[in-house]
């Protein structure tokens, strides 16, 4: 069984990052009947780079041709402190979610024993922590209307949401929270916000008619910021809208002690796409001491929601568990004995196929 996998490389660091998931993706089509066809696209500011636009017809035809996309990172300094550049490589990645259809992101949260040590926050907080977030990708503050008025010294940014958009990613939420703690967390801003107010009327629709045997809790975004950070451990399935969910994911994700460590998923009703969420990283580029590991799970990730290979998922997290336990980590989770990006790659491939047969 063939399937193609569309590789947009990206800015930064995903070029190396996902050459490392790819030898963990070889190993696992050796040993199965699945083959992978890579095709690689151009996205972000490589792309800008080369054709001036940050996500090119070419690589939408790629991705709408594929099976599944695996995504490396986004984002260049040139254009990040420039206030006045006209196109983003961000914008591609807007684009890019709007033109697949990747209305849900999704993002497990966990801590590693052997990583306990490096998080910000006390031991006794963080040691059970296992939760994912589940945000809305294409609605909210960031694709609504916009614009400017009086010379430039009014702009205004529109949050608008509709029941149908709400509706979709919380079937998912719901579905998942029955597979943890049983309980999901909606997270809303409902005693200020009409928006917030309607996601609420939906989740409470859904959890009385579909899943009452979830239970469903309810916390402002201000409240739920404070609680990551007090009581991690207690979250199983967080639920929340596009702007809320970027803020908290980057919270959440500091506290398991390495950025390099989150995979997550960004699900469409056609295709999904699969990215690490450290950013492009570009102080590392061209330095080979970027993390691989949550470009490797996120290529789990892959197996397991694009093509139903969970068994081969489960293989792939062990073993970068084992490599922890082992230490062959990169240099952001020892600063003094640290393996190479290539290196931890190739261990972790080679445990792989200790593990699959």
């Amino acid at each position: 069984m063939k399937k193609n996998i569309a590789l947009l490389e990206g800015d930064g660091i995903g070029p190396e990052v996902i050459k490392e998931a790819l030898k963990v993706l070889d190993v696992i089509s050796k040993n199965s009947d699945v083959k992978f066809c890579y095709n690689k696209g151009l996205v972000g500011a490589s792309a800008i780079d080369q054709t001036g636009n940050p996500f090119p017809e070419d690589t939408k035809k790629l991705c709408k041709s594929s099976d599944s996309v695996l995504f490396g990172a986004i984002g260049d300094p040139k254009y990040d402190n420039n206030p006045k550049a006209k196109i983003r490589p961000e914008d591609g990645l807007l684009e890019m979610r709007k033109f697949l259809g990747l209305y849900a992101n999704i993002r497990p949260v966990k801590t590693y024993k052997s990583l306990i040590k490096s998080s910000p926050l006390k031991k006794n907080i963080v040691q059970d922590v296992d939760f994912v977030v589940y945000r809305e990708l294409t609605g909210g503050i960031y694709f609504g209307e916009r614009g400017v008025r009086d010379n430039g010294n009014i702009v205004y940014d529109t949050c608008t949401y509709s029941r149908k958009e709400i509706e979709r990613i919380s079937h998912l939420a719901f579905k998942e929270a029955r597979k943890r703690k049983v309980k999901l967390t909606l997270v809303d801003k409902a005693n200020v916000l009409s928006t917030s107010r309607l996601w609420r009327e939906v989740v409470q629709d859904i959890s009385k008619n579909d899943f009452p045997e979830v239970l469903v809790d309810y916390l402002f975004i201000d409240n739920a910021a404070m609680k990551i950070i007090t009581n991690p451990s207690d979250f199983g399935v967080i639920l929340t809208e596009n702007m809320f969910g970027d803020i908290l994911t980057d919270e959440a994700s500091a506290i398991t002690g390495s950025l390099g460590m989150l995979p997550s998923a960004s699900v469409g009703n056609e295709i999904s796409l699969f990215e690490p969420i450290h950013g492009s990283y570009p102080q590392a580029v061209g330095k080979n001491i970027a993390n691989p590991m949550a470009m490797i799970l996120s290529a789990g990730m892959m197996l397991n929601f694009a093509f139903n290979m969970n068994k081969e998922e489960s293989i792939i997290k062990q073993a970068v568990e084992d490599a922890l336990e082992n230490g062959v980590v990169t240099k952001d989770i020892n600063y003094d004995k640290f393996y190479k990006t290539n290196e931890v790659g190739d261990w972790i491939s080679s445990r792989v196929g200790e593990l699959i047969n």
